[in-house]
């Protein structure tokens, strides 16, 4: 199963000699698996097994599925024979002869004789071919929905990759003004020292102290370090099958955790400003990775 997204739209229909059907669902996010589903009265059986085809084909998103029939052509004519017979032989005994021809015709006049009868909802479930012939056509609407929110998938996947590659191309700028951090912190310390210690009174030795501490507060080698790792995660989960919605999520949280504190460490405007673009890449990517399933 590639990756899907969590957006789509299907429709399927079909005609019979009892009357016609037609099956919509509609699907957005969602944090799990929520399906409403509506088909009539009597026809449950229908409906789980359409429920299970869902359950099989989807992990996440908000469903809406329903199925809509209009009976035609079911109409049929009875005739309640015991009322018949009362009628028949009540005229027989009255009339001294047998009830034929224009006295049959006037006693299935008679209200009650002839009843038109037609074939409910609650009934189709009786219907020979009717439960499998709307059970398959609910199957099929499933099957579409998949498709749709797979070409969906497909989509996502593409500006998915297009915001890592862009994340990738940050880090490396990253990496490079990352190098250059201890040397500026050194000098902006030295210039600071300098504006203030007027006498010289501070040892090279304290300086140079001072110096590593405070290079060693501004490291981000191990954001960067981590960085790297979930930008190469993020592709192999692209690069994988399955619902990895939650897992691409998680993702974009982590990103911005270590692009925030990039930030934070930063001593210079240029890995500054890179680690600002890396946060509106990430933030792009969130809201993307929130589609998938």
């Amino acid at each position: 199963m590639a990756l899907s997204g969590m957006t789509g739209f299907a429709r399927e229909s079909g005609e019979a000699e009892w009357g016609t059907w037609s099956w919509e669902a509609r699907s957005v996010n969602g944090r799990g698996l929520d399906v409403r589903l509506n088909v009539p009265s009597g026809l449950e059986v229908i409906e789980q097994a359409v429920r299970k085809s869902v359950s099989d084909a989807f992990k996440r998103g908000n469903l809406q599925i329903g199925l809509r029939i209009e009976m035609t052509g079911s109409e049929k004519i009875a005739v309640n024979e015991s009322v018949l017979q009362t009628l028949v032989k009540a005229y027989e005994a009255a009339d001294g002869t047998m009830a034929t021809g224009p006295a049959l015709a006037t006693l299935m006049g008679i209200k009650g004789v002839v009843e038109a009868q037609s074939t409910s909802l609650r009934d189709l479930v009786n219907v020979d071919g009717a439960v499998d012939a709307l059970t398959a056509s609910g199957k099929a609407l499933v099957h579409g929905l998949k498709a749709a929110r797979d070409k969906e998938g497909d989509d996502l996947v593409g500006m998915l990759t297009g915001h890592l590659s862009e994340l990738q191309d940050f880090y490396t700028q990253a990496v490079d003004f990352a190098e250059e951090q201890k040397n500026l912190i050194s000098e902006k310390y030295r210039q600071r020292i300098a504006e203030f210690d007027t006498e010289g009174s501070l040892s090279d030795e304290r300086l140079a102290t001072e110096i590593a501490v405070l290079s060693a507060k501004a490291d981000v080698t191990e954001e960067l370090d981590r960085l790297a790792a979930h930008i190469a995660r993020g592709k192999e989960l692209l690069d994988g099958k399955g619902a990895v919605g939650r897992d691409l999520g998680f993702l974009a949280q982590e990103l911005n955790r270590e692009a925030n504190t990039l930030c934070s460490k930063s001593a210079s405007l240029d890995l500054t400003n890179v680690g600002l673009a890396l946060k509106s890449v990430i933030d792009q990517f969130k809201e993307q990775a929130a589609n998938v399933e």
